[in-house]
């Protein structure tokens, strides 16, 4: 039997960046995953802050030149990779230069949320699976974490649904504590996040524009939805109740059984 290849999809991970505690889920899961025999592949923003030089990042080039789609504009993307040594586990950074080289995060030095912060997520998202399809490397399943990755589920339900390394893969989206007070253009943002075939239709979940919007979108198209007991839910209970079907609710973080049981039963093994 093949390895069960499960694909993490996030803002952070430590020890690349650590602003939250996602970057150590996103460290310490894929880890004991990767020891329990599944083969492991992480993406994150290669945001600013992060030390090329003291991690090691590398470009990689017979990856180069891929562009993707943002409105009516084609942007560069650039994948660098770099491993957790200790791991073993490799990391590719998605990387622009208009979005992710500033020195700080989600907000400047005065503490303003950037206003494009929609547009890096699009971005992100579709570098993600665009750098998937060029390394040819088909996940059995695709977790994402945070608001930054939660439109990775919808264009794996609509744009790559029928592509050869997606049309198999399902989809787990987990909200953490990452919430922003921020409201977006609705048609800036609706036309950022289009891709290929997408319609407003499609993007009902998006019309808040701000984070519960992008929890519920998330929420809406992923396969699974597993809320960590650490998180704080208030802000989006009402969400996460509307698909509460496919939802499990307070799970710990190292229930290393659950997440392995959920990641085979997902892949139909």
């Amino acid at each position: 039997m093949s390895k069960l290849r499960i694909l993490y999809v996030s803002s952070e991970v430590d020890p690349f960046l650590n602003t939250s505690r996602i970057a150590d889920f996103v460290r310490n899961l894929p880890t004991a995953m990767q020891e329990r025999g599944m083969e492991i592949r992480i993406l994150v923003p290669r945001f600013g802050s992060i030390n090329e030089r003291k991690n090691r990042l590398h470009e990689v080039v017979r990856l180069s030149g891929i562009t993707i789609p943002m409105g009516e504009e084609e942007k560069p993307l650039t994948i660098k990779v770099a491993s957790i040594p200790a791991a073993k586990l490799q990391v590719y950074f998605i990387d622009n230069e208009d979005y992710f080289q500033r020195k700080f995060v989600l907000t400047d030095k005065d503490g303003a949320f950037y206003e494009d912060n929609h547009e890096r997520a699009a971005f992100f998202c579709k570098g993600a699976l665009e750098t998937v399809v060029k390394l040819g490397w088909s996940p059995d399943v695709v977790h994402c974490n945070d608001w930054m990755s939660s439109l990775v589920p919808l264009y794996i339900s609509t744009h790559y649904k029928n592509h050869p390394i997606f049309k198999d893969s399902k989809t787990i989206f987990s909200p953490h504590n990452s919430e922003f007070d921020f409201t977006f253009s609705n048609d800036d943002l609706l036309g950022k996040v289009k891709l290929g075939e997408i319609e407003d239709e499609n993007l009902t979940s998006l019309a808040n524009s701000d984070y519960s919007a992008f929890i519920k979108i998330g929420a809406e198209y992923a396969d699974k939805v597993v809320s960590l007991e650490n998180a704080e839910n208030s802000r989006i209970q009402s969400i996460i109740d509307e698909f509460k079907s496919k939802t499990y609710q307070n799970i710990a973080e190292n229930d290393l059984d659950f997440f392995e049981k959920l990641y085979l039963e997902l892949a139909g093994n």
